[in-house]
């Protein structure tokens, strides 16, 4: 079976990975890939965005199934490019990944369907001064977030009204690339954050394992927004009765307001939550696989991901049962000097060859150059680690991190610490 994996993260590392678990007889392409699948796998140089050359690709080399990791390709279209050469390809359509595209059309959906999340305004570029007013109605902190793709980076947490005017005309002079013509001025959600995964078939939606990531740079959630720095699973916040509501009050509607608005998704749906005493609320929704909790979970997962890839895309998704371990998994990103605002490349990474043969790592931005592992971007690897509980698994993971060397070196030392 011949597999094409688009993207060059963590988040691809990790399905890549696991579908070779599975399934040892695939070949596996990776395009563009990384350092790390250039070892195990074949990677192909051809850009996430270049979709075309990526569906010649899979004509050419007989592709059995194409697996889209990050949001960028799908917000463009390119599973309706594949659909359309009739390959077989996993991720949503690009209607249906306009959840991800703008975050003003994920809020309108919300409201539409009374599914619990923050109360919010959107302006656009032209109302740049009318926003500059709303956002002194909102109490502090209040969030600004950029409606378009920003790289996991658009969203601002303002503490006073002068940062979020800041943040506001950082947005709209197009600070993120191509996300600078609507913003959305929103209500600061208290609580403890969740990441549910789920994959959806067109007419059900299943959660995967829950997780919890870590946005922040820094311990105790300090410092700037990243893309991510860890995290773990499953999430003890999620608990029974919390998840009774979350099927209740948010994955039935989701549902019911996908058939009302024609909307054949057929994918994963990531939904963020922000969880209180009073319950669930959604932050956010990408239209793939979370990156780093993927890594967190996936590495918990004893079903095949290939059959549930097909069941996906079949819509035989009840015929499938997710199984998986019942021990708790906590991964730990290591990053390069000056992320988030920076990176460092071209650093010799050492001790890869010396980790537990049970660890999972997963290249992210790292390259291959001359049989040496080199750094190429933010976010280089991510390390995870099962236990028999959160704390063994943390512990092992932290462990194994002290064995990985590269000048600059940085990561959060509180993955997993309940406190």
């Amino acid at each position: 079976m011949n597999i094409l994996i688009v993207g060059n993260g963590g988040r691809e590392s990790a399905i890549a990975d696991t579908i070779k678990r599975f399934r040892p007889e695939a070949n596996l392409f990776v395009a563009p890939g990384n350092g790390g699948t250039a070892t195990k796998y074949t990677n192909v140089d051809i850009a996430v965005n270049e979709i075309k050359k990526l569906v010649n690709f899979a004509k050419d080399n007989a592709i059995d199934l194409t697996v889209i990791g990050p949001e960028e390709p799908l917000v463009l279209g390119i599973v309706d490019a594949f659909q359309e050469a009739q390959l077989n390809v996993f991720g949503p359509n690009k209607a249906c990944s306009t959840f991800e595209g703008s975050k003003d059309f994920t809020k309108i959906f919300l409201t539409k369907y009374d599914i619990p999340t923050a109360k919010y305004l959107t302006f656009t570029k032209e109302e740049e001064a009318k926003a500059l007013e709303a956002v002194r109605t909102f109490s502090l902190p209040v969030v600004v977030k950029a409606d378009g793709l920003a790289a996991g980076k658009g969203v601002i947490i303002a503490q006073s009204y002068e940062e979020g005017e800041t943040a506001i005309r950082e947005i709209f002079s197009n600070k993120f690339k191509g996300a600078g013509d609507k913003l959305v001025i929103e209500e600061f959600l208290n609580g403890i954050e969740a990441s549910l995964l789920c994959f959806v078939d067109g007419k059900s939606i299943v959660p995967l394992a829950t997780a919890r990531d870590y946005k922040r740079a820094l311990d105790h959630d300090g410092g700037l927004n990243t893309g991510g720095m860890g995290g773990f699973s499953p999430n003890p916040i999620i608990t029974d009765k919390v998840m009774i509501q979350i099927e209740k009050e948010i994955l039935e509607p989701i549902i019911q307001g996908f058939k009302a608005e024609e909307l054949d998704y057929r994918g994963i749906l990531f939904i963020g939550l922000m969880i209180d005493e009073k319950g669930p609320k959604v932050l956010e929704f990408n239209v793939r696989f979370g990156d780093p909790e993927t890594q967190s979970i996936l590495s918990r997962l004893e079903t095949d991901l290939v059959d549930i890839f097909h069941a996906c895309m079949s819509g035989t998704l009840g015929q499938i049962e997710l199984k998986w371990s019942s021990k708790p998994s906590v991964t730990v990103v290591l990053a390069s000097r000056g992320y988030p605002e920076t990176s460092e490349k071209d650093v010799v990474i050492n001790g890869l060859d010396t980790l537990e043969a049970d660890t999972y790592l997963y290249h992210a931005g790292s390259k291959l150059v001359d049989e040496q592992i080199l750094t190429n971007g933010g976010r280089v690897l991510a390390v995870t680690r099962l236990g028999d509980t959160l704390e063994q698994a943390r512990n092992a993971v932290y462990k194994e991190v002290m064995k990985i060397h590269f000048a600059g070196m940085q990561y959060r030392t509180d993955i997993g610490k309940i406190e």
